[in-house]
């Protein structure tokens, strides 16, 4: 009995120390991922129904939008996206912009699209397990990835800044030179 309790709290003390470590790793924006390396992969299910994986867009300019629908300033933000890259870049082979609601149902990821009069894809993130792989989960939800044709991070937005906004559209368009 001893030995099984002296287990248990040693992979308490264990799960603490990685989960420290995480926080440790995160910049101050609540960031764990970092400008340069690889974006982590994964795959996300549109509200279409297609399903996509991230690396399957590499040789593409990538922008992932992390959302959600009681986001104040993702519904502030969205709209500048929908209009200043979006309709600027969505007919080129070579972007890929996609929304990735933070844990919400289909049908109100749907329902925020339109009342925010977006038209780019917008993906389904149950338990905001794909923020998790950018950004601690209590980390606010308004962030913007760029990723270059290699899958590197190449941006890291937090929140709408007009500044910081025309520096990513800037970097997008260089990116698609």
């Amino acid at each position: 009995m001893k030995r099984l309790r002296s287990l248990v709290l040693g992979l308490f003390a264990l799960c603490s120390m990685v989960g420290m470590a995480q926080e440790a790793e995160a910049d101050d924006t609540g960031y764990i991922v970092k400008v340069g390396q690889v974006a982590p992969d994964f795959t996300v299910t549109l509200t279409d129904g297609r399903t996509v994986t991230l690396s399957d867009f590499r040789g593409r300019v990538v922008m992932l939008q992390f959302t959600a629908s009681w986001c104040g300033v993702c519904r502030k933000e969205m709209p500048f996206i929908e209009k200043d890259i979006w309709q600027k870049h969505k007919s080129d082979s070579d972007f890929i912009l996609m929304g990735i609601d933070r844990d919400e149902p289909l049908n109100k990821v749907i329902a925020f699209g339109k009342s925010t009069g977006v038209t780019y894809p917008l993906g389904l993130d149950p338990g905001a397990d794909i923020f998790a792989k950018y950004a601690l989960r209590q980390a606010g939800i308004t962030r913007n990835v760029l990723i270059d044709k290699e899958g590197r991070i190449v941006m890291l937005t937090r929140l709408y800044n007009p500044e910081e906004f025309s520096a990513l559209v800037k970097k997008i368009d260089e990116l698609l030179k």
